[in-house]
């Protein structure tokens, strides 16, 4: 097994998840390549980690000379091709699947036979995603589970012809460098975590429409009796709604069964765009910063 020695990591797509991961991996003092195909949202994205690491200087968290340290790691790409020098690419696009297949033909051509392509995908197939590459043995899932920052998993995702030396590697990184716990999870449409919170976010949603208990007491019943962080609604909230529906669907297709099957309450606010955080309104309020009011 060769060891990944990683200086600079691409990250590709500047959403949430883009964002987490992309302050995570500088934190962790690595030259981060941000590269988001709509110019705004590149900017968005830098002002997004600034008010992140803010939070955490307010908290006593981080100093300032440690946010200036994280800032100066993180370059906005102009394009792909600057990804040609990073040891380790990952994609973490919308959960679209030509599109990310796209994204993944383009690295293939640009980033040597030796970089590790992952992607930060829930619910889509690795192997699938691979079969545009001439390397497919080089591509990976890595899920983070968010908050990045504050949540130390990761699931890593091997593909049918996902090599021993790639996910040694990858192991390898998420463990030593990043100091997250790797667990191995062999593809699955949505996995390990996505399967399971989607499951009991969509049986909360049941329960609400059924009339048993309000979303609030929903919430405090599994936060407080079960020690849960957040209970099912601020988690969707945060995950944002339509993330959370698009998985359902997608393993609805996958597995046939009826349990996957989305609650009518989540595609109702969906399409009034009743998001969550991001939105600023879900089954709970959020300022523009994102704190529940």
């Amino acid at each position: 097994m060769t060891q990944l020695i990683v200086r600079k990591v691409g990250v590709i797509g500047a959403g949430t998840m883009g964002q987490g991961i992309a302050e995570m991996l500088a934190f962790h003092g690595l030259d981060v390549y941000i590269y988001e195909h709509l110019e705004d949202r590149q900017s968005h994205a830098l002002a997004m980690i600034e008010q992140s690491l803010d939070k955490q200087i307010e908290k006593w968290a981080i100093t300032r000379s440690e946010k200036k340290l994280v800032t100066s790691r993180l370059h906005i790409a102009e394009s792909l091709s600057s990804m040609h020098d990073c040891e380790l690419v990952i994609e973490t696009i919308t959960e679209d699947l030509d599109s990310k297949k796209a994204v993944f033909e383009e690295l293939d051509r640009i980033c040597g036979p030796d970089v590790i392509l992952a992607s930060n995908t829930s619910t889509l197939s690795l192997t699938e995603l691979a079969s545009v590459t001439a390397y497919p043995e080089r591509v990976i899932g890595m899920h983070f589970v968010y908050p990045v920052m504050k949540t130390d998993l990761v699931e890593i995702v091997r593909g049918l012809k996902t090599s021993d030396d790639t996910f040694s590697r990858t192991k390898h990184f998420v463990e030593v460098i990043i100091q997250k716990k790797g667990v191995m999870v062999f593809e699955s449409p949505g996995f390990v975590t996505t399967r399971l919170i989607c499951l009991f976010i969509n049986e909360a949603l049941h329960v609400l429409e059924e009339g048993v208990a309000s979303a609030e007491d929903i919430d405090s019943a599994m936060r407080i009796g079960y020690s849960f962080q957040n209970g099912p609604f601020e988690m969707a909230d945060r995950f944002g709604l339509d993330s959370i529906l698009a998985a359902l669907e997608r393993m609805f297709r996958e597995y046939g069964e009826l349990k996957y099957r989305p609650s009518i309450v989540l595609k109702k606010m969906v399409r009034a765009g009743q998001l969550g955080a991001k939105s600023g309104v879900g089954f709970f309020h959020y300022d523009k910063d994102g704190n529940r009011i």
